[in-house]
Order: structure tokens, then sequence, then C-alpha cells
């Protein structure tokens, strides 16, 4: 069994790109199946945490390829989420 607390530690790396995400900072749990559907990445501050900050980044749990003692692997391609491109 895991903690979530041992979640939060571990850097979370995307496979397509090799760039860390940064750490879990958040879960989304399907209450009707007690199943994790989400891991999510809290975006960090801009310029030491002033104007604003960065979108969060939500890892659906099926995309998580691997959780290992130091890092999460997973796979995500930012240019494939959806975009409101409405006119």
């Amino acid at each position: 069994m895991v903690r979530i607390s041992e979640f939060q530690i571990k850097d979370v790396v995307n496979v397509s790109d090799g760039k860390r995400l940064g750490n879990i900072g958040d879960i989304e749990i399907n209450v009707s199946t007690g199943k994790i559907e989400a891991v999510v990445i809290s975006g960090n501050g801009r310029v030491l945490g002033f104007f604003g900050k960065d979108e969060d980044v939500v890892i659906p749990w099926k995309n998580i390829i691997k959780i290992g003692q130091d890092v999460i692997l997973v796979r995500h391609r930012p240019n494939d989420d959806p975009v409101a491109d409405e006119a």
C-alpha cells in the first residue's frame, strides 16, 4: 500500500520528452468506485509567485506508466489536451 504523502515527494517525469513536470499536489478519486481517476500536478508560481501561476496538469491514472522509489513516469502530451477554440 502507498500513502498519498509518499506520492507527493516523488518527481513526476514525462516519458514523451523526458521533462520533469513537478510533484503531485492532489488526486482525483471516483467516490462511487473508490478508485483514483487522475493525479494533479500543481502549477508553479511565476516570478516568485507573482503574476499568477501556471495551469495545473491533470494526468489520467491510465497514463501513469511506472511508480518507482523516487520518480513517477507518466505519458503526457500537452498538445493532445482539448482546447476550447470557440469563435
